[in-house]
């Protein structure tokens, strides 16, 4: 039988490294594509105005979830952009399609971000 305290180290040092990369992702994320930028300032403007308008639990549930939503797709989509690029860097119509469609996958997330941040802060700063 064998012993898995042995195991165990190598299976949180495993975690830890996963930590890590995704990090090291994000990274390129933010450093590498210039609508990442915009995205995370549109993050730290919904934190400030959260925080500053007081919103409340429900709404920042909302909101954090919206910008996940923004964030993950902006991540598949240029994931699918540099594996799309390593396979051919020829004009390829399904490989033009998925970018497309990765693309408009952000698009479609930053809007419905955009009508989350209305329907919390809309009436905020109209005064209503």
């Amino acid at each position: 039988m064998s012993d898995d305290s042995d195991k165990r180290p190598g299976f949180l040092w495993a975690r830890i490294r996963s930590f890590g990369y995704a990090g090291r992702g994000i990274l390129v994320l933010v450093l590498t594509q210039g609508n990442a930028l915009i995205h995370l300032a549109a993050t730290v403007a919904v934190i400030t105005a959260g925080f500053f308008f007081k919103v409340t639990a429900g709404e920042w549930a909302a909101l954090v979830l919206s910008m996940a939503a923004v964030w993950i797709a902006e991540g598949l989509n240029t994931a699918i952009e540099a594996l799309a690029d390593c396979i051919t860097q020829e004009n390829d119509p399904l490989i033009r399609r998925a970018k497309d469609v990765a693309a408009g996958a952000v698009l479609i997330a930053a809007m419905a971000a955009a009508v989350v941040g209305g329907i919390v802060f809309g009436p905020r700063l109209l005064g209503a």
